[in-house]
């Protein structure tokens, strides 16, 4: 099978996961929408406080659309989503690299990495308060944070997987140090790699709702948690909808496709 042939097989794989993902999501969101309805018109003590109609919770996010607010805090929130979580997993990857190279060194780093993939960034969350105060910068970190630990951790403990004769192999043949972390590591790494990404951007996108709450910055979590002190339910469970459903297409449609043909790209699944 040439490489154009493996190209076009598996953009057809991806379509159709696409394609059969879809229809499930669409059967899933039908249903918890008619079961949230009827669980809101059964309530018999002003629904409007203790769980607003999906049709209030519609008009919620007109009135904010209306006023613009709601994709300023969207767009503010996939903003510093994109820009930490990349930071992150760009810095992350080489890091594990790194360390995984010596064995000395991968065994010494490896309790410490476990420790700190842990410890959740909220965890760090008022340290990082006390050095740059409630910023963006603090949100940032705590993204930068949760999503560099889960990648690293991962990149290592690939590398530490691959057979040590493979390496052998790859020296015996003449190739130099940067040729076997090229052509044996590398390869050998990427499904913990795919792994690791989908585990960062997972933890980076429950920080980022969290960091915008505590830190009081303007986006999904903080418009949650304005919901709270105004009393707005239907504010609230709009900004819930909105970062479930974002992760859910997020997850559904780009993430599990990109770690199941990593994975079997790399041949720990047969074709």
């Amino acid at each position: 099978m040439t490489s154009i042939d493996l190209q076009q097989a598996r953009l057809f794989k991806w379509k159709k996961f696409a394609t059969e993902g879809a229809g499930r999501l669409i059967i899933f969101l039908v249903g918890s929408i008619i079961l949230w309805w009827l669980i809101s018109a059964f309530l018999i003590e002003r629904p409007d406080r203790y769980l607003p109609s999906p049709l209030s919770v519609v008009l919620s996010s007109a009135d904010m659309l209306y006023k613009g607010s709601l994709i300023s805090f969207y767009s503010d929130t996939l903003i510093r989503l994109v820009i930490g979580g990349a930071v992150g997993i760009a810095i992350g990857i080489p890091v594990g690299l790194a360390l995984g190279l010596n064995r000395f060194v991968a065994d010494m780093f490896y309790p410490l990495m476990n420790f700190f993939q842990s410890v959740s960034g909220i965890a760090i969350f008022p340290v990082i308060v006390i050095w740059f105060g409630n910023s963006d910068t603090t949100v940032l970190i705590v993204i930068l944070y949760t999503s560099f630990f889960p990648i690293a951790f991962n990149v290592l403990s690939g590398v530490r997987s691959v057979p040590v004769r493979y390496i052998q192999a790859a020296r015996t043949l003449g190739a130099s140090r940067f040729q076997v972390v090229r052509d044996v590591l590398l390869p050998g790494a990427m499904p913990s790699i795919a792994v690791g990404t989908r585990l960062s951007i997972g933890f980076a996108w429950r920080a980022v709702i969290a960091g915008e709450m505590l830190a009081g910055r303007p986006g999904l979590g903080n418009m949650i948690f304005s919901g709270q002190e105004f009393d707005n339910t239907a504010q609230i469970l709009l900004g819930m909808v909105m970062i479930g459903v974002t992760w859910i297409v997020l997850d559904h449609f780009l993430l599990r496709p990109l770690e199941s043909d990593t994975i079997e790209r790399w041949g720990l699944v047969q074709r």
